[in-house]
């Protein structure tokens, strides 16, 4: 059995595939002790996997993992097809009338192609792929397609997202709009360097994902794509949104800001959600309904001319304020020559005593230090108890109602247009791209413990 055959099976598990002479893609029958099942082998992943399972695609749609040591009897009901998902052998003719998208993938599950006969997912990377996953997208958009990179979204740093703000700038002289394609689990990391990154927008660039893959049943890949295009191609706004389900059914994709959004789920199809501040709007049925007002958002122009400032330094660290912690932690830091750090501090924005003289020493060295706070909702206000008022006292500054993660991409960010300590300031205590509210919305706490 050669690799292909084996795709990523080890050890016993590749062994009973041998004795009975099955390959990935073939149609079998399972008996074990208590069941017999009927499915199509599919593919395991090579990196992680372990050697002690097969993987069926059942007929329901879901994949079973069967320990090898509880099968009595594997054979093979058909032989399977090959796992190589076949392409169109045609490229898709441009319509006439209708608008440019560019879609641009930085890897991640939410444009794949499946093969149902084996399970296998292949990463969906022409426009020819997209137009076969989705086919309503033909009826909405002609599409130039483009892999600029394929990584885990874990694995994207600051100067991808230098390289992404380059191409998005690109292609929006030459597009109505531009999708990215992104994993979810930094999702909203991109979405906020891309806003820093990219001002002054003369169109609409949205970024999103999938929390599903497009092998099961639940997938939110198609939905979240398409919505992700006519948000781009018919929205009003020229900011950077994340789309993605506004809820667990397939009612709505949601339009976060990119600067207030957050995965607060692991796996929900809704995971993201907009934080201190109101959803920018929503793309339901087909159109895009804005849910703010028009002076609240940047509306599109096609004449405006894009400010680029693709710049940011990757030497930030973004350090969360935890009982018992000492100021080690921070000297390490500093002792490594970070050039800023933000604290996830706790309630109105508070560090233990403890760390003191660490920031003081930070301040002496000219490292710039921000403050944002570990609950999801309000803003840090550090002139209401003591520790904040030295904390502030001492140079800290305060990211009013900044999501951590925002902060951090943010001065990430600025310390790549400048180094002086008070241009520093002034850059991260103004709103930028909406990362700062006037006032932080006091009924959206109670609307997410409601749900």
């Amino acid at each position: 059995m050669n690799k292909q055959d084996s795709e990523g099976y080890l050890g016993a598990a590749r062994a009973s595939m041998e004795k009975a002479g099955v390959k990935v893609g073939d149609r079998v029958r399972i008996k074990t002790s208590h069941s017999t099942f009927e499915g199509i082998i599919i593919p395991r992943a090579e990196i992680g996997s372990d050697d002690q399972h097969l993987v069926v695609k059942l007929d329901s749609g879901y994949n079973l993992g069967i320990h090898v040591s509880h099968i009595k009897r594997l054979e093979r009901i058909a032989k399977g097809k090959s796992v190589k998902p076949e392409l169109p052998s045609t490229s898709p003719q441009a319509k006439p009338g209708l608008p440019w998208i560019s879609i641009l993938s930085t890897g991640g599950t939410i444009a794949s192609r499946v093969d149902y006969q084996t399970g296998a997912v292949n990463p969906a990377l022409s426009a020819e792929d997209l137009y076969t996953v989705v086919p309503e997208l033909g009826n909405l958009v002609n599409i130039r397609a483009e892999v600029l990179f394929s990584l885990l979204s874990e694995d994207i740093q600051p100067s991808h997202w230098s390289k992404l703000a380059k191409r998005v700038a690109e292609h929006l002289s030459e597009s109505e709009g531009v999708v990215i394609a992104h994993g979810t689990d930094t999702l909203g990391y991109t979405s906020a360097a891309l806003s820093f990154a990219l001002q002054d927008l003369p169109r609409p660039v949205v970024l999103t994902g999938a929390q599903r893959s497009s092998d099961r049943p639940s997938s939110d890949a198609a939905l979240n794509l398409t919505a992700a295009v006519i948000a781009a191609s018919q929205g009003p706004f020229a900011e950077v949104v994340v789309a993605m389900h506004r809820t667990p059914d397939d009612t709505s994709v949601a339009l976060h800001r990119g600067t207030k959004v957050r995965k607060c789920h692991t796996s929900r199809r809704d995971a993201f959600q907009t934080v201190n501040a109101d959803l920018l709007g929503e793309v339901r049925k087909g159109k895009v309904h804005m849910l703010t007002k028009a002076s609240a958002f940047r509306s599109r122009d096609p004449k405006r001319q894009l400010l680029l400032q693709p710049k940011f330094d990757p030497k930030v660290a973004l350090l969360k304020s935890t009982p018992g912690m000492v100021g080690d932690i921070l000297d390490s830091l500093i002792d490594k020559s970070y050039h800023g750090i933000v604290f996830e501090g706790t309630g109105l924005g508070h560090t233990p005593q403890s760390l003191l003289p660490s920031i003081e020493r930070a301040q002496e060295e000219g490292i710039p230090l921000v403050m944002t706070s570990q609950c999801i909702w309000g803003r840090v206000q550090m002139r209401v108890y003591r520790t904040g008022v030295e904390l502030v006292q001492r140079g800290v500054i305060p990211a009013e109602d900044m999501l951590p993660e925002t902060a951090l991409v943010k001065l990430m960010w600025v310390l790549g247009q400048t180094q002086n300590k008070e241009e520093v300031r002034a850059y991260m205590l103004k709103n930028i791209a909406g990362e700062i509210t006037d006032s932080t919305r006091r009924s959206q706490f109670q609307e997410s413990v409601n749900e």
